[in-house]
C-alpha cells in the first residue's frame, strides 16, 4: 500500500465537538451547620474527611462490618449494576475499534464454465481461479473527528456507568449500615419494654393483692392493667419493626446472615462510626459519584454534538486488498501472480429534508438538559450534607437535654413509688410517673439511633471513599 494512504489514516483530524466547558454552580465556601455559638455535635478536631475513609475505617463495629461485606458480596441488584458498567465497557471498544482501520484474510476457488456462444474452443471452455490475500474493508478516514466524539461519548458514558456503580454501593452500604442501627435500636428498645413490662406485671399482681385486701378500689386495679396492655403492644409493634428490618437486611445481604451479635455487641455506642469531617463545599464535585456520573453523562453528550456536527461534511472512506491471484493452484504463490487495489470513496448527502440539522438539535438539547442535571445534582449534594450537618448538631444537643430529662424522670418515679407506698399519692400518680419515665427513655433511645443513622447518611452525602487506606 503506498505510503500516503498510511499517512492519511494516522493523521488526526479535527474535532466538531464543542469545547467542553463545566456547568458552572455557586458553591459557598463553608458549611454553615456547626458554626453558631456554642454549637454542640460539630467536627472533632482531627476527624478525617470521608473521601479519605474507607467504609471499613468508617464503620468500626465488626458486626456491622460483616453485614456490609455480605451486602457487597451477594446483593443482587449491584450486581446487576455491575453487568451494566461491563456491558458499558464493551460498548466503549466496539466505538474505539471502528477509530482503526480492520485487516482481514480472503481465500477463494472458482471454477467455471464459459456458454459456445462466445466461440470459444471446447477445450478451454471452462477455467480456474484461486486467490489468497489481506484485505482492508471500507475505512473512513476520520478528518471531522466523527468516530472520535463517538468514541469519546462511549468512553464518558462507560465512566458514567462506573460512578453509577458506586453511586448504588455507596447507598447499599450507607442502606445497610443504617438498617443494623435500626435493628441495634429496635433490640434495645425491647429489652427496654420487656423490663418495663415485667415492672407492670409486678405491679399488677401487688394491685391484685391489695384490691382484694379491701385496700384499694378497682380504680387502681384497672390503672395498673392497662399499664401491662400498654406495654404489651408496644413490646409487639417493636417485634414487628425489627423483625422486618432484619428481612430487609437479609434481602440486601443477598440472603446471606452472617453470625448474630452478643448481647453486648448488640447495644448502640457512639464509638460504632469513625468521627467525620465535612470538609469543603467544593470537594463535593470531586467525590460525590452520582455529580461525577452527571459530569461524565454531560461529557458524552458534548461528544455527540460532534459526532451530529460531522454529518455535514464529507465522509472519505478508503479500501485495499493485496494477495494472489492465479487459474492453476500450484501457480498461486508466485511471483507472478501477486497483485494489489486500492480505492477510495467520497460521500456528502445533499438534502436529507433537516435530517442532519434535527440531529444537531437534538444532541444540543440534551447536552443542556444535562449541564441541569450536573447543576441539580451538585445542589442536591450541598442540601444533603447542609441537613446532615445540622441533624448531627441539633441530635446531639437533644441527646444532652433527653439524658437529663430521663435522669428527672426517673427521680421523679422513685418518689412517686415512695409516696405511694407510703399512702401519700394516689396511684395515678404513680402511673403518670412511670408512663413518662418510660416515654423519656424510649424517646433517648431513638434519639440516639437517629444521630448514628445521621452520621451514616452523612459520610454517604460526602461521598465516602470506596477503598481500603
Amino acid at each position: 500500500m503506498p505510503k500516503a494512504i498510511w499517512l492519511l489514516l494516522l493523521a488526526g483530524g479535527c474535532s466538531m465537538a464543542p469545547a467542553y466547558q463545566r456547568p458552572q454552580v455557586a458553591l459557598p465556601q463553608a458549611y454553615a451547620a456547626g458554626t453558631g455559638a456554642g454549637a454542640a455535635g460539630t467536627e472533632t478536631s482531627g476527624s478525617a474527611t470521608a473521601a479519605a475513609l474507607s467504609w471499613q475505617s468508617f464503620f468500626l463495629d465488626p458486626v456491622i462490618r460483616a453485614w456490609i461485606d455480605a451486602a457487597l458480596q451477594h446483593n443482587r441488584d449491584l450486581a446487576q449494576a455491575v453487568a451494566r458498567v461491563e456491558a458499558a465497557r464493551a460498548r466503549y471498544g466496539v466505538a474505539d475499534a471502528a477509530r482503526l482501520p480492520g485487516l482481514g484474510l480472503q481465500g477463494g476457488a472458482a471454477r467455471a464454465r464459459n456458454p459456445a456462444t462466445l466461440g470459444i474452443p471446447a477445450a478451454d471452455a471452462t477455467s480456474n481461479q484461486f486467490s489468497l490475500g489481506v484485505i482492508v474493508p471500507q475505512f473512513e478516514l476520520d478528518f471531522w473527528g466523527r468516530a472520535r466524539n463517538a468514541s469519546q461519548s462511549a468512553r464518558q458514558s462507560w465512566l458514567a456507568s462506573v460512578e453509577t456503580e458506586r453511586a448504588f454501593r455507596l447507598s447499599l452500604i450507607g442502606q445497610v449500615g443504617s438498617l443494623a442501627i435500626a435493628i441495634r435500636a429496635g433490640e434495645e428498645q425491647i429489652a427496654l419494654v420487656e423490663r418495663a413490662l415485667a415492672a407492670r406485671r409486678e405491679g399488677l399482681e401487688i394491685a391484685d393483692l391489695r384490691l382484694k385486701a379491701g385496700v384499694t378500689s378497682t380504680v387502681d386495679y384497672d390503672q395498673a392493667r392497662l399499664l401491662v396492655t400498654q406495654a404489651s403492644t408496644e413490646l409487639a409493634e417493636l417485634w414487628r419493626t425489627t423483625e422486618q428490618n432484619r428481612n430487609l437486611l437479609r434481602l440486601l445481604t443477598g440472603g446471606v446472615e452472617p453470625d448474630r451479635p452478643s448481647a453486648r455487641q448488640r447495644l448502640m455506642s457512639a464509638d460504632m462510626l469513625q468521627p467525620v469531617a465535612a470538609g469543603l463545599p467544593a470537594a463535593l464535585l470531586e467525590n460525590r459519584p452520582d455529580v461525577l456520573a452527571a459530569e461524565h453523562q454531560l461529557r458524552a453528550a458534548n461528544a455527540d454534538i460532534g459526532v451530529a456536527r460531522a454529518a455535514f461534511l464529507p465522509s472519505i472512506s478508503l479500501t485495499a486488498a493485496g494477495g494472489f491471484i492465479s487459474g492453476a493452484l500450484g501457480d498461486l504463490l508466485t511471483g507472478d501472480a501477486s497483485h494489489w487495489s486500492a480505492g477510495s470513496a467520497l460521500a456528502l448527502p445533499l438534502f436529507d429534508w433537516g435530517g442532519r440539522r434535527g440531529g444537531v438539535a437534538v444532541s444540543r438539547a440534551r447536552a443542556q438538559e444535562l449541564a441541569a442535571a450536573y447543576q441539580g445534582a451538585v445542589l442536591q449534594g450541598l442540601r444533603e450534607v447542609g441537613d446532615g450537618l445540622v441533624a448531627r448538631q441539633r441530635l446531639a444537643e437533644q441527646i444532652v437535654a433527653q439524658r437529663e430529662a430521663v435522669e428527672a424522670q426517673r427521680r421523679l418515679a422513685r418518689t412517686a413509688r415512695l409516696r405511694y407506698d407510703n399512702g401519700i399519692a394516689i396511684y395515678l400518680e404513680l402511673l403518670d410517673a412511670e408512663r413518662s419515665l418510660f416515654a423519656a427513655e424510649q424517646q433517648l433511645v431513638m434519639l440516639r439511633s437517629a444521630e448514628l443513622q445521621t452520621q451514616v447518611s452523612l459520610y454517604v452525602a460526602l461521598g465516602g471513599g470506596m477503598q481500603p487506606q
